[in-house]
């Protein structure tokens, strides 16, 4: 799976720690950066992270911060994208079945690393369903995303 990956300086170590274990578990990662400690500003690596997924440079994508919650309202803002705050397994394999979420957003100030690596595999192994009732619920989203695209 391609996936491309990105964070903050409040989320930098998990990906430093992350990316090399996806590359051995035989992902292909698109490191989008931050590489430091330094303050940055996380919506520019959030939307970098959900532009590869909506134009299908990725096939998902996870992006970190403090809390993950700026960097979720940012890649929702990108169309094409569905970006969920999971700190469980269950909402991360969850959100992929039922909405086919295609963003994790994780907060390295919220969960630890050994939980973060299971949010993660859950998320990268769950499927969508597409099961009636979530591709009905899925197109009901998709039609809100098209109405402000064509009306903001």
């Amino acid at each position: 799976m391609r996936i491309a990956l990105g964070a903050d300086h409040a989320g930098w170590s998990y990906k430093r720690m992350l990316a090399p274990e996806l590359r051995d578990a035989g992902h292909e990662i698109l490191d989008l950066g931050t590489d430091g400690p330094d303050p940055v500003d996380y919506p520019d690596f959030a939307r970098a992270v959900a532009e590869r997924v909506a134009a299908g440079e990725a096939d998902r994508g996870i992006v970190l911060c403090g809390s993950a919650v700026g960097v979720s309202i940012v890649a929702n803002k990108v169309p094409g994208v569905r970006a969920g705050v999971c700190h469980d397994t269950y909402s991360a394999h969850q959100c992929v079945e039922h909405d086919d979420a295609n963003v994790l957003c994780l907060g390295e100030r919220v969960i630890g690393i050994e939980l973060a690596r299971e949010v993660v595999r859950a998320f990268l192994g769950a499927r969508f369903t597409g099961e009636d009732r979530h591709r009905r619920r899925l197109e009901k989203l998709l039609a809100v995303e098209r109405a402000y695209l064509r009306h903001p």
